[in-house]
């Protein structure tokens, strides 16, 4: 049985004239959190448009569970690799209107009771079901976002700096969340931070990018001793 749920073989992005990523070769281990490391512009954000589909490799092959990303629908494709971002974004509404949403755009019956389920999923509590959300606080949007995101299912979810403009309890509460859902449902997380402690905590593996490329990768205790000294450099604060 494969194993892999991400294989890219020498990826590269360019914009125009601009390399933003390139030859990024690796495999990321179905049911594994592997943490995404390195300075701003580092092409990190744009590697996971390419995981999803929002952008197309200018060069080099994409598998997710073992077929080409080329050969999946961008519908299913997006399914099966969800995504949430730093800024959680919300329609003016409520949070049942708010949960009702990827319900509505697949086609999926939506009532209280799997609205419940979804909110206790991530740790949220029933009673804010009618709220507006305007009166969540930073942590529990993004949980909510989170839950959004889960509606699908997806066996790959892409986290891009998730906790980066939350305060320290609610950046514990969203990492347990994310442990609890690789654990519970064996899925395979990628995420990006610039924390570096949170990197080494909650991941199995980390990746480092630095101007588009790979440094580094494997177990999240190389952040303890990296091999390179641009690696080093940057642990140590002085590539930020």
């Amino acid at each position: 049985m494969n194993n892999i749920a991400i294989s890219c073989n020498h990826v590269s992005y360019k914009k125009e004239k601009e390399h933003i990523l390139t030859n990024i070769s690796g495999e990321i281990n179905k049911g594994t959190i592997t943490t995404f490391v390195g300075p701003s512009g580092a092409g990190k954000t744009t590697f996971f448009k390419l995981l999803n589909g929002l952008l197309t490799p200018s060069e080099g092959s994409i598998q997710i569970n073992g077929k080409q990303i080329e050969h999946y629908s961008p519908v299913y494709l997006r399914k099966t690799v969800g995504i949430a971002l730093q800024e959680a974004t919300m329609t003016n509404a409520t949070v049942r209107e708010n949960l009702m949403l990827p319900f509505q755009l697949s086609n999926k019956n939506f009532n209280d009771s799997l609205a419940s389920q979804l909110l206790n999923q991530v740790g949220l509590p029933e009673d804010i079901l009618r709220k507006h959300i305007n009166d969540l606080s930073g942590g529990q949007r993004q949980k909510l976002s989170i839950a959004r995101t889960l509606v699908n299912e997806p066996s790959i979810l892409l986290l891009d700096e998730i906790t980066s403009s939350l305060d320290r309890q609610s950046q514990v509460s969203i990492e347990s969340l994310i442990k609890k859902i690789n654990r519970t449902y064996g899925t395979t997380i990628l995420w990006i931070t610039h924390n570096l402690q949170q990197a080494m905590t909650v991941g199995h593996d980390t990746w480092v990018m630095m101007n588009g490329e790979v440094v580094e990768k494997g177990s999240s205790k190389l952040l303890k001793s990296p091999k390179t000294e641009r690696v080093r450099t940057f642990v140590q604060g002085g590539d930020e």
